[in-house]
């Protein structure tokens, strides 16, 4: 949350599930594509795609390294992505087994 905010706890909750629920609402990759096109800058929407390629190498084991060959991605960046792989919330692991790609 930016600190300069003057929004509660309750309400950025509400700002982040109402959030989440648009994105659940979306029905295909088609329409996922176009809300984060809208959503995000290119640049967020391009290091979101980083990160998912990121966890992609790091399912095949590639050295972190190898996967900043591949992507550019900084390897403190792989670092983190693995660590929420590993140790974070579930959702990568949630993703990968979900995805047909």
């Amino acid at each position: 949350m930016k600190p300069n905010r003057e929004e509660s706890q309750r309400q950025h909750a509400r700002a982040e599930n109402a959030l989440f629920e648009a994105i659940g609402a979306l029905e295909s990759k088609a329409e996922c594509r176009l809300f984060f096109e809208d959503l995000c800058t290119p640049a967020e929407l391009q290091a979101l795609v980083d990160r998912w390629q990121v966890v992609l190498y790091l399912q095949k084991e590639l050295p972190y390294r190898k996967i900043h060959e591949l992507t550019g991605v900084s390897v403190t960046t792989i670092g983190r992505v693995a660590r929420c792989l590993i140790a974070g919330s579930g959702g990568y692991q949630t993703a990968l087994d979900r995805s047909s790609d």
